[in-house]
């Protein structure tokens, strides 16, 4: 029986923990640091910080892991893959080159270009007053991207000049998110959507797209968050949309990054939005999407750690995924998020859930009676399935209104862009 670490701490690593266990090969699922909600999931948290490489690999060898699985992005940009196989362990993710896709936009806007991938027009910057000068060019609503990581709130859509130069003195000014560049995108319009795919080189096995809603309001207003809810499958768009995406967008990116001599093995994440031109690429994650983990996971009736293993070997490999329901997650927030965390609210309501409703956890703590509270931005993603969007929203939002919520706060409206 196999032995799985799961690195990442949040709701996706959840996720990723209860699919790996419904595998009849695997007789435990680690997560390093992980967080105590997943506990009662029957996952065994560590308390190894995600980016203490030599640690987690000490661990992995003491306890003679088959295979390690990256969730986050950050210790796939600090060379997490790259340090495990040099140790000679099983890991699925990323190289720290191939991970630059996501750590940078302006590398992604270079390998987009190379393969001729759609995706908006820009500039990058690194300098402030450069970049106000830019805006004199620009039609708005324009796009300010910060060039790097920022837990997907780097993104800013600005409707005028003014909001345009307070953005880029806190992005190029006040390195507000810890950059030297930004880029200043074209702003497109049409849904977004998501579509991730496992990938060993030339073996690309995508998955259900997926809708994620990042704004922190309902209406799509407010700042950009991490992400407060998502849904799939998406039957507002063609049946054969993933397959396009995998052949115009992934297929090519992947062979560009192979003439540049980077191989990529791990999770794609292409954010795209459907324009009247057709899809086109917003930007690229290396990881699975958090929340969007939450609804895809679930749908994959093949066995998780088959297929990575199959996958790592090159082997052929055959992904089966339902096709009859679709699955709602809505995520439960700190009221203050994304401007600020919170802790302290009881979590005890959640422990009651119908079995219908799935809880993953992300920003959780213990208080002084060992019970779960609060502690972060994101708390919790609850998740459903149902026939329809109308009946997975009436399962989890009435269970929701059934409870208190101070102190927390989500978006009502998940998933109505698919009705």
């Amino acid at each position: 029986m196999a032995k799985v670490l799961v690195i990442g701490n949040g709701a996706r690593e959840h996720a990723m923990g209860r699919q790996l266990l419904l595998s009849k090969q695997v007789e435990k699922v680690y997560c390093a640091p992980g967080n105590l909600g997943m506990l009662a999931s029957g996952i065994e948290i560590v308390p190894i910080s995600e980016l203490n490489f030599e640690k987690l690999i000490e661990f992995a060898k003491e306890q003679e892991i088959d295979l390690t699985v990256v969730g986050p992005e950050l210790p796939l940009q600090q060379g997490i893959v790259d340090n495990f196989i040099a140790s000679g362990l099983n890991i699925f993710g990323p190289s720290q080159a191939a991970a630059r896709l996501e750590g940078s936009k302006e590398f992604a806007k270079k390998i987009m270009r190379e393969a001729g991938v759609p995706t908006a027009k820009y500039a990058s910057y690194q300098d402030e007053e450069a970049a106000v000068q830019a805006l004199a060019e620009v039609t708005y609503p324009v796009v300010i991207k910060s060039d790097g990581l920022a837990a997907g709130k780097g993104v800013v859509i600005v409707e005028n000049q003014k909001q345009a130069k307070i953005t880029i003195h806190q992005m190029l000014g006040e390195h507000q998110f810890d950059t030297k560049s930004i880029i200043i995108e074209e702003f497109l319009m049409g849904q977004e959507f998501s579509l991730m795919a496992f990938i060993n080189d030339d073996q690309i096995i995508p998955m259900p797209l997926s809708q994620d809603h990042k704004a922190a309001y309902d209406g799509d207003r407010g700042p950009n968050t991490g992400g407060m809810g998502a849904y799939s499958p998406l039957s507002q768009f063609p049946a054969d949309l993933a397959d396009q995406g995998v052949e115009k967008i992934i297929r090519p990116v992947i062979q560009t990054l192979q003439r540049n001599g980077i191989s990529f093995c791990g999770v794609l994440y292409a954010g795209l939005i459907m324009t009247e031109a057709g899809p086109q690429v917003i930007e690229f994650n290396v990881r699975l999407g958090d929340p969007e983990t939450a609804v895809v996971l679930p749908q994959l009736q093949s066995d998780l750690y088959e297929l990575l293993q199959r996958l790592l070997e090159h082997r052929d490999v055959e992904a089966k995924w339902q096709a009859s329901d679709v699955y709602l997650g809505v995520v439960v927030s700190s009221e203050t998020y994304p401007q600020a965390s919170a802790s302290g609210v009881e979590l005890a309501s959640f422990n009651n859930n119908p079995s219908d409703i799935t809880v993953n956890y992300a920003g959780v703590a213990q208080n002084e009676n060992g019970e779960l509270i609060s502690n972060g931005g994101r708390i919790l993603c609850l998740t459903t399935s149902a026939s329809s969007i109308a009946q997975a929203q009436s399962t989890l939002y009435y269970w929701l209104a059934q409870h208190k919520m101070t102190g927390l706060r989500y978006r009502y409206d998940i998933g109505d862009k698919g009705k």
